[in-house]
């Protein structure tokens, strides 16, 4: 299934400011918001469409669940440039 996700891009740099991305389920004009993920120095953040808390985890605790539940994948080649 294809999601649709956009990103608010306040800095270069994720200084005080998160960055903000979010997350839309489906194609087409029916795209229903699954949540928005928000990226800052110290953590990361999942906040539920329609819900009152957020989640959070650390970088470091990220990394784990990352590297437990996570579907390993090959990473593509960056572009020279």
């Amino acid at each position: 299934m294809a999601h649709e996700v956009s990103a608010k891009l306040h800095t270069q740099v994720v200084g005080n400011k998160d960055l903000e991305i979010e997350v839309k389920s489906g194609t087409g004009a029916s795209k229903p918001k699954l949540g928005t993920l928000l990226i800052s120095q110290g953590n990361i953040e999942w906040v539920p469409a329609n819900k009152q808390y957020k989640r959070r985890l650390s970088w470091t605790k990220f990394d784990a669940v990352m590297k437990a539940a996570g579907k390993p994948t090959p990473k593509k080649p960056r572009a020279a440039g």
